[in-house]
């Protein structure tokens, strides 16, 4: 299990402007840890967010995670491997694992409790709302503090509708119950702090939108680059790296 698994990627919690795509920075730091023998370094990293009305990509160095209402559709890309795994929403993970993975759904599936908070601060230009956030992975607690903003120039209640479920499930294997959860937050996430421990190993990270401006897609972002290989299922590679 690589660091991927319990880096959750709360830079994809973003909403549309009303006429045009929105291009959200996410700067995502990691400390130094250890896990099953392996000692991964500390990482600093920027993706991309591209949002428009009906469409939306988280874009990594390695992966891309795209949603399109108009298709129906969600893309889960892998960049290193030129491949990608189609599915139809509302998405199932489970439905998307290997053979080899298959035993191992219910243990993927993550819970979470979102609990209100009366903390306020302001990050970068957004006057935030704090909220406490517990999750479950295999059993193992993950403490999380969010913070989110209304005050920003985006439709946030239609993202959320939109989008949200898709990337809850797709990427952080949120139950049913946890996606209502994160329905309390109101606002755009603009910042998560994350701490915890997973089999023995020490998790600290911290996600922050340091850019949010509405300019054109390039072409191809909400679809799988051209020459990629289209897979039936996830393999251990994918789940590994996400």
């Amino acid at each position: 299990m690589k660091r991927a698994v319990v880096v959750l990627v709360f830079a994809a919690l973003a909403a549309p402007a009303a006429a045009a795509d929105v291009y959200v920075k996410v700067r995502t730091r990691t400390a130094a840890m250890a896990m099953m023998g392996q000692t991964m370094p500390a990482t600093d990293v920027e993706n991309a967010v591209w949002i428009s009305a009906t469409r939306m990509a988280s874009v990594a160095k390695d992966s891309s995670f795209i949603v399109d209402t108009e298709k129906n559709t969600v893309f889960l890309v892998n960049h290193q491997t030129k491949s990608y795994v189609e599915a139809a929403l509302p998405l199932d993970f489970a439905k998307l694992l290997p053979p080899e993975a298959a035993a191992m759904a219910g243990m993927m599936t993550m819970s979470a409790t979102v609990t209100p908070t009366t903390e306020t601060k302001t990050i970068g230009q957004w006057p935030c709302a704090g909220y406490d956030v517990t999750m479950s992975m295999m059993g193992m607690p993950l403490k999380l503090k969010v913070w989110a903003s209304e005050r920003v120039p985006l439709d946030v209640a239609a993202f959320q509708a939109k989008f949200m479920p898709a990337i809850l499930q797709g990427q952080m294997r949120l139950n049913a119950a946890s996606v209502a959860e994160f329905a309390k937050i109101k606002g755009y996430q603009i910042a998560t702090e994350t701490t915890g421990e997973i089999m023995g190993a020490k998790i600290q990270t911290t996600t922050e939108v340091v850019e949010m401006v509405a300019k054109p897609a390039p072409a191809g972002t909400f679809e799988p680059p051209a020459g990629y290989t289209k897979k039936a299922t996830l393999d251990m590679a994918d789940l590994q790296r996400r």
